[in-house]
């Protein structure tokens, strides 16, 4: 099978079909419609095998998750996702694989309303990058650089849960059952919170998605913002599973500096908070919790009822 058979046979119609789309696949590039008044915005992530998931992982979860880290980026901005390019690297033309990455990237597509419009593809060791492109309304966009002291820090969802399941995937932490399979899945398919992140518009004062870790990003995000941050240890979400298979320590530090989980951390001002209620009782809101407050000065502080934790610096490629 050729490349030019691969992609029409495998990528040619993924994903949702769009009317702005003015020409998709097939020619040297993609046409594509932006609403009036609103702003383009792009992100792109590369996944390596070995590096961002096990080696011998399934295709569908690959498929999934190619795409899911980039929604990732897109919800942490408010926008909504509508293009996405696919450059893919294959060790070889492997039709099993192909239709289970195709899978994977297309369920998830589907139901973010996304288009694959473009791509390549080469031979090489297994590596992937997508490209999503969304739209927001001119000058509504969140921003990691807009958090100020005494805003509210809140967190959805569970963190630390991701990074428990890749570590029951490689054997680092032990653990059967329904709380292994739960953990499990949140690393093999996260679920970026797209149309959550749409809604905070108007309430959040920043955002940022936690892909490295929850200290490590909210420490960007602060820096971003020339203010510091406080996280009260006590108040970090830990999940049923989470908890019962590492522990109250393990768990509490697998929340802090695991990575891979895909939620949203943000600040609220205090007259927001009200609003944010709202929101989180509202169907289909993930479950939101106020982990710390925004502070003045610089950097982020861990206070447990013992005195300060450690700090984790969180997930950096080149740091040895």
């Amino acid at each position: 099978m050729g490349e030019f058979e691969l992609i029409e046979r495998y990528f040619a119609h993924v994903g949702a079909r769009r009317e702005d789309v003015v020409l998709g696949i097939g020619d040297d590039a993609a046409l594509l419609r932006v609403p009036p008044g609103h702003e383009i915005v792009a992100c792109v992530d590369t996944l390596v095998d070995g590096h961002h998931f096990p080696q011998g992982s399934h295709a569908d979860d690959i498929g999934w998750r190619a795409l899911a880290v980039n929604l990732s980026d897109i919800a942490a901005m408010g926008a909504r996702p509508a293009f996405a390019t696919l450059a893919l690297t294959l060790p070889e033309a492997d039709e099993d694989w192909l239709e289970g990455f195709v899978a994977g990237f297309a369920a998830i597509a589907t139901a973010h309303g996304v288009a694959l419009v473009g791509g390549d593809t080469t031979k090489g060791p297994l590596t992937i990058s997508v490209q999503v492109i969304g739209h927001v309304e001119s000058g509504t966009a969140l921003r990691r650089s807009t958090a100020r002291p005494g805003d509210l820090l809140y967190v959805t969802g569970w963190p630390g849960d991701a990074a428990a399941g890749l570590a029951l995937l490689q054997g680092r932490l032990q653990g059967q059952g329904a709380n292994r399979g739960a953990l499990e899945q949140k690393f093999r398919r996260p679920e970026p919170r797209v149309a959550f992140g749409q809604r905070l518009r108007g309430i959040a004062s920043a955002c940022i998605d936690v892909s490295d870790g929850l200290a490590a990003d909210l420490g960007r995000m602060v820096a971003a913002s020339g203010a510091g941050a406080v996280v009260r240890a006590a108040e970090l979400p830990l999940s049923r599973a989470l908890y019962a298979l590492a522990g109250e320590a393990g768990a509490r530090a697998l929340a802090l500096s695991g990575g891979d989980d895909y939620e949203l951390l943000f600040t609220v001002p205090p007259g927001a908070r009200a609003a944010l209620v709202a929101l989180a009782a509202s169907a289909g809101a993930p479950a939101c919790h106020c982990i710390g407050e925004v502070v003045a000065g610089r950097g982020v502080r861990v206070l447990a009822e013992r005195g300060e934790l450690p700090v984790p610096r969180g997930w950096d490629h080149f740091r040895a």
